[in-house]
């Protein structure tokens, strides 16, 4: 059997909400020297400090217990071969051709947020534990192109962008099969690992 596991941005959300309130506090004190910090705002700097490291052994503690439990429940483990390091890069400006020196909006803004929510999540964390894991314990984990597994229908095939209405909506043009899009994706990368897996035996 296979498993997907999507890390999940917000655990330990109630202490990621105090990290956030932290910090803003923190972006109200003017910016100075830390030798001329005051009392409260060196408290406010440590506060941070210590909220950032909460967060990052829950997520941590998280990812363990996650891969630990896949691995104990599925001999064969699939999971989209992300370049990690290529999704979190920030698009390129686009200049405007009818205004030289000023630039067409090229989704920055949204991208940033996109870029955050994949750091925070912790993605390459995770699959460096998993595959740790499985090896110790012995199963094995399979890596899939990503390409298309959110857009190839599971029942008939078809594969199309217009398959993909909204982000969580997966409606196939041809056979008219409707899904969670997660679903189809998790469907399909599961299929593409065992497919690779037995085309490649050990």
């Amino acid at each position: 059997s296979g498993g997907e596991f999507v890390p999940n941005p917000r655990h330990g959300s109630k202490a990621t909400a105090k990290l956030e309130a932290a910090q803003q506090a923190l972006a109200r004190f003017p910016r100075v020297r830390r030798d001329e910090r005051t009392a409260n705002h060196q408290r406010a700097v440590q506060r941070v400090a210590d909220l950032h490291r909460r967060v990052r052994r829950q997520r941590l503690d998280h990812a363990h217990k996650t891969a630990l439990d896949l691995v104990r429940e599925h001999d064969v483990i699939a999971h989209e071969d992300l370049k990690i390091r290529n999704m979190v890069k920030a698009p390129k400006p686009k200049p405007d051709p009818d205004q030289p020196g000023s630039f067409l909006p090229n989704g920055a803004a949204a991208k940033a947020g996109l870029n955050h929510s994949i750091s925070d999540a912790g993605w390459g964390v995770f699959l460096t534990i998993l595959h740790a894991k499985a090896e110790s314990a012995g199963r094995e984990v399979v890596t899939v192109d990503p390409r298309n597994t959110s857009r190839t229908c599971p029942e008939c095939g078809h594969v199309s962008a217009e398959n993909r209405p909204t982000q969580e909506k997966f409606h196939c043009q041809s056979c008219g099969h409707q899904a969670h899009a997660d679903t189809v994706g998790a469907l399909n990368v599961l299929r593409a690992g065992l497919v690779h897996r037995d085309a490649n035996p050990a």
